[in-house]
Parts: structure tokens; sequence; C-alpha cells
């Protein structure tokens, strides 16, 4: 399993606020069986790295086919293969690290 933050801006709306494709986002997530988290200026998901990467292309083409005139998607992802990643234990190690 794998981690990908994944930050999508659609440029040349028609308005500055894009709560409502956030949301359209996480319906995707959501219908693809994947957990994630939300920032403040980004998603983490955690799934198998080829369902990620599905997700990001539909995540990304559904901004396109609406009323943006452009897309800027930004993608990083954490793959491990020594152990098993969570977003709950990821958080907690750098809390910890934190203090």
């Amino acid at each position: 399993m794998a981690l990908m933050e994944i930050s999508v801006v659609p440029v040349g709306t028609d308005t500055e606020s894009f709560s409502s494709d956030i949301q359209q986002a996480l319906s995707i997530i959501e219908q693809n069986g994947l957990d994630y988290q939300v920032t403040p200026t980004s998603t983490i998901i955690k799934g198998d790295i080829d369902k990620l990467m599905d997700v990001a292309q539909v995540i990304h083409i559904n901004e396109m086919e609406k009323s943006a005139k452009r897309v800027v998607t930004s993608i990083k992802i954490d793959d491990r293969t020594d152990k098993e990643m969570t977003l709950d234990g990821q958080r907690a190690r750098v809390s910890k690290s934190e203090r």
C-alpha cells in the first residue's frame, strides 16, 4: 500500500472557490473505496499504487471536463514495501517527533 498526496487547482473558472471541486474529488475517492484525509492544501489517499494513479487521473480529467480552462495537478507518492503505512500511523509518528 502507498500514500498519495494530491492537490488539484482549476484555473480560469467563474469562481475563486473550489470547495465543490474538493467534494467531487472526495466522492470519486469514496466510490473507489479508498481511505483519505483532507488537509488544508491537499488530500492524502491510501491505496494500491495502480488504484491511486487511476483515481488521480479521474479527478484530473473531471476538472478538465468542467469549466476550468486549465488544471494544475500535483501528486506526491510515498510507497513502502518494508512495512505497512496507515494515515493515522504516519500522523502519529510525525506528532511524536515534534515533541
